[in-house]
């Protein structure tokens, strides 16, 4: 079984007549998404692709096609507006894949979405995948397959990562979340390990973090009082100098706070292994399934 995303998610692509919209759309209709609409103001009426209508509003788009989710690729100076807009259109799944947004323009995009109850995963993110079932992002479909472990993540590239190592041992994945990277994101981690907890065919969970902020201690604290799975974490940056910014703009370390070690030894301290690379979490999580 998967979290949030299966074969009968209808989604809709908001940007989807631009280059990265284009692309990444093909990617996830060849997957087997359902991919039944897109959104570009101003070109609504067309087809995209001969394949996919384009409407001009998101209202338009669903009022049409009955789509529930929705998958942004506009530019950072237009996502706070598509996704407040997503949401005022009874979408109830956003997942925005755009950089570079402002966090003033996200302090208003997170009470937002959480006061209309609509789950919003990124920005900044890769999206997500239910192997076999549908792909909505930027994931590679190729890496991974159907199995029991659930994987959430606030890093990318170390999400294919460690769904390779693990698909290359013949275990597949429940669902694949990438969460983002930015000071402030739709979901968290507690959220995302809530689903997985209740998700009756996850068997395993990893949880894959990175420097800065406190979300992997906090989600530490919340595993060992609410999740009776096996967890198995990563956490990125052991060698990250302190005071420099890591790749997102949530990975930096101030003093001995939102370093590597710390969180590493929160999770540890409630009984949850760590791995040091992708190859040793991968192991530990094919292990925690004996």
């Amino acid at each position: 079984m998967s979290i949030l995303l299966d074969e009968n998610t209808r989604v809709l692509v908001q940007g989807i007549t631009g280059s990265e919209g284009t692309f990444h759309t093909k990617r996830n209709l060849a997957y087997g998404t359902k991919v039944v609409a897109g959104v570009t103001p101003g070109k609504g009426g067309q087809k995209w692709e001969d394949q996919v209508p384009v409407f001009d509003t998101v209202q338009d788009a669903v009022d049409e096609t009955a789509a529930n989710a929705s998958l942004i690729f506009v530019p950072a100076r237009f996502a706070q507006d598509a996704i407040l807009e997503a949401a005022d259109s009874g979408i109830g799944l956003v997942v925005c894949i755009t950089e570079g947004i402002p966090t003033r323009d996200m302090a208003v995009v997170y009470p937002y979405m959480r006061a209309k109850g609509v789950t919003l995963i990124g920005p900044n993110c890769p999206g997500l995948i239910s192997p076999g079932k549908a792909n909505m992002g930027i994931i590679p479909g190729e890496i991974t397959g159907p199995g029991p472990v659930g994987l959430v993540s606030r890093s990318g590239t170390l999400t294919y990562q460690v769904m390779y190592e693990m698909f290359t041992r013949g275990i597949g994945q429940s669902t694949c979340i990438g969460i983002g990277g930015d000071p402030i994101v739709g979901s968290n981690f507690i959220d995302i390990l809530s689903r997985f907890a209740e998700d009756p065919e996850t068997q395993a969970v990893v949880v894959i973090g990175e420097i800065g902020g406190d979300e992997e201690e906090r989600a530490a604290s919340f595993i060992k009082e609410n999740v009776d799975k096996p967890v198995v974490a990563y956490v990125a940056g052991f060698t990250a100098p302190e005071g420099k910014r890591m790749g997102h703009a949530g990975a930096i370390v101030s003093g001995s706070k939102g370093t590597a070690q710390a969180k590493a030894e929160a999770f540890e301290s409630m009984g949850i292994r760590v791995g040091r690379n992708p190859t040793e979490v991968a192991e530990l999580a094919i292990a925690a399934l004996d």
